[in-house]
């Protein structure tokens, strides 16, 4: 690992676990506490040498490569207070396991990786909890406020199959969520295609939005349940754009329940004050093939308590107008 704040070049050569990997993100993954911005500047000026030779960002290491990393010179949260925040929140229900790949059960509020201001996330809290493993790395990403089902790749060649398949994705995994949302949703079924943009705020906090020069989403959700405030959804991913389910809902009208970046605020504090305290917003189901055997695989992620809990409050005296035959499936699962 190279450490932020050292003061001289760093030569490596390159091992087998990194064969195939983009040198941009062995260094993200290597150069921990550098911000991203400064890593692809010294890549765009040359500073970062591979076989002696200047090479692009995209460049795809070889085993036995030797690589040379200038100076950098940058404060970094000691690495005893990360392992320390991570010894903390192991607590990682883990939902399928083999040679190949993990499937984990992402609890809500945590990162999947450290980074802008997060000093751990899921991917250090595993290795910090699986010291001889010499390989993890995340398949693909959920939101900090989202829990549910997480993919790990426990070997490049799973990895790369893993980005594979995620880059398909009607073709690839079948990606399900779990979401409540504000208000009465009418159609059983509806598919959602609306381009979605990228953008910063003047604080500089990421942020997403519906617009026309916006890259193609689709979200198709279907109707559970209803009562005459609020709806359960399961949407189904057809593309994987950044805070999609969030941003699509939000601009139909019907955000999601608990969002405090594109939810009813107002509606939020009344529901922490009835118990609600995260977003309702849970990847429930995933189908997809082994990444190297290509056996079918379906994973389930459990119903969180807290929106179960949410779900029970608004259906006191049997509330509600419109349910799914596979509703009490999904609530039943332990």
């Amino acid at each position: 690992m190279i450490r932020a704040g050292n003061n001289s070049v760093t030569h490596l050569v390159v091992g087998d676990e990194a064969q195939g990997q983009r040198l941009d993100n062995f260094l993200i993954r290597h150069c921990k506490g550098v911000p991203k911005s400064h890593l692809y500047r010294i890549l765009r000026s040359g500073e970062v040498r591979v076989n002696s030779g200047r090479v692009d960002a995209t460049y795809r290491l070889c085993a036995g490569d030797k690589l040379r990393i200038p100076p950098i010179r940058l404060a970094e949260r000691p690495q005893s207070d990360i392992d320390e925040a991570a010894q903390q929140r192991v607590e990682l229900p883990i939902l399928y396991e083999d040679e190949a790949l993990l499937v984990i059960d992402k609890p809500e509020g945590i990162a999947v990786h450290g980074g802008s201001g997060v000093s751990f996330g899921v991917i250090e809290a595993l290795r910090r909890q699986r010291p001889q493993a010499k390989f993890l790395e995340l398949a693909h990403r959920l939101d900090r406020e989202t829990s549910g089902i997480l993919l790990v790749g426990k070997k490049r060649l799973a990895l790369t199959a893993l980005h594979d398949m995620f880059r398909e994705h009607g073709a690839g995994a079948d990606k399900r969520y779990l979401v409540l949302v504000k208000g009465r949703w009418l159609n059983a079924k509806q598919h959602v295609k609306a381009p979605l943009h990228k953008y910063l705020t003047e604080s500089g906090e990421r942020r997403v939005a519906v617009q026309p020069e916006g890259k193609a989403a689709h979200t198709v959700f279907r109707l559970l349940v209803r009562w005459p405030t609020m709806s359960l959804l399961e949407a189904q991913l057809k593309t994987g754009r950044t805070h999609q389910i969030r941003v699509h809902l939000a601009h139909l009208g019907f955000p999601i329940l608990g969002d405090e970046k594109y939810g009813d605020f107002a509606l939020n504090r009344q529901l922490k004050g009835q118990g609600l305290k995260r977003m309702a917003l849970h990847a429930w189901r995933m189908a997809f093939r082994h990444p190297l055997t290509a056996a079918a695989l379906e994973c389930i992620a459990p119903l969180p308590d807290g929106i179960r809990t949410a779900i029970a409050a608004a259906d006191v005296g049997n509330a509600r107008e419109f349910s799914a035959d596979n509703l009490e499936q999904i609530l039943s699962q332990p």
